[in-house]
């Protein structure tokens, strides 16, 4: 990629923040916004929790729990012992250091600050290097139709731990949110070089940053190459409920599922290389390598490798 190229990534969840996080080693200081998924907020205990921004902040901070993959390193749980003490919600965990951070969240919306401005100065004070971007100001919120009935997301993915069989989803807001300003400056950079979607879940992580007015709009009518990295690896999810909840709607769980999902918004698939021979439509060409992030250097490796697709894409397209 040229100098001053500049690269847009949608990402959620734990596989998202980890090819991020590779691509954020790799370019250039402000050269990478990513792009988050927000319809996991949720208002928890008073408090605005936004998972998908914390993880991709904590990530790139070099703050993670590399063992988790979510939260903070070094976590202490004092508070989440004294909530359970007294009888509260203790579901979903919020370490102490973690619980600072959607205080401090919470006061600044309250405040009348963006989600989009408490962002950017948490990216800040964090000394992140790259750009961090919710989907939208507005509130979007996916929800779960089970077999037990509608479950908002984190009941479902946290409190049931996803064992309900998912029967459909639905964004809340959707219809009515505005991209966020930032987003919308940033797919229209005339120094943008490419769009990547990070292997993140295409139902649950992707789908409602796509499900935001103007955005599937913006990847069709693309003048830089879009690439996705599949989440799913010889017919299993890395991590998470992607492929259970593939097989429950009706779907296989493979790459050439995931690569039709996503017909007409990108131009290349990148699958793991036991996937290779994968099926996908025309006009879409596929990439193969390890695409396994178990370490730093295959985060870096794999955020290589699709640079180096989406400039062979690129040089197609001229």
């Amino acid at each position: 990629m040229s100098d001053g190229a500049k690269v847009v990534a949608l990402s959620g969840g734990i596989g998202g923040a980890k090819l991020a996080l590779g691509l954020d080693r790799l370019l250039p200081a402000c050269a990478l916004t990513v792009v988050a998924n927000t319809g996991d907020d949720f208002n928890h205990l008073g408090l605005h929790v936004s998972p998908d921004i914390d993880t991709l902040l904590y990530t790139l901070a070099g703050l993670d729990d590399p063992t988790k993959g979510w939260g903070r390193r070094d976590e202490t749980w004092t508070f989440m012992k004294a909530i359970a003490a007294l009888g509260g919600e203790s579901w979903f965990l919020l370490g102490d250091g973690d619980l600072a951070t959607h205080v401090e969240r919470t006061r600044r919306l309250g405040a009348g600050e963006t989600l989009s401005m408490v962002t950017e100065a948490f990216r800040q004070r964090f000394g992140i290097a790259s750009r961090i971007l919710p989907m939208s100001d507005d509130a979007v919120r996916t929800r779960v139709r089970t077999d037990e009935g509608w479950l908002d997301f984190q009941h479902y993915f946290v409190r049931r731990r996803c064992e309900p069989a998912v029967e459909a989803l639905e964004f809340t807001g959707a219809v009515s949110a505005r991209m966020a300003p930032d987003v919308a400056a940033a797919i229209a950079d005339p120094a943008l070089a490419a769009i990547i979607i990070c292997p993140s879940n295409p139902y649950l992580s992707v789908d409602p940053i796509l499900a935001v007015p103007g955005m599937r709009e913006a990847l069709r009518a693309r003048r830089v190459p879009a690439l996705a990295v599949s989440p799913i690896i010889a017919g299993q999810a890395v991590k998470g409920p992607t492929a259970k909840m593939m097989a429950e709607l009706g779907l296989e769980p493979s790459a050439a599922t995931v690569a039709r999902h996503y017909e007409g918004l990108i131009d290349g698939l990148m699958v793991d290389a036991l996937d290779a021979d994968v099926e996908v439509p025309a006009g879409m060409r596929v990439f193969a390598a390890a695409t396994l992030m178990r370490s730093l250097d295959d985060r870096i490796y794999l955020a290589r490798t699709v640079l180096a697709a989406v400039a062979e894409l690129a040089g197609g397209r001229a």
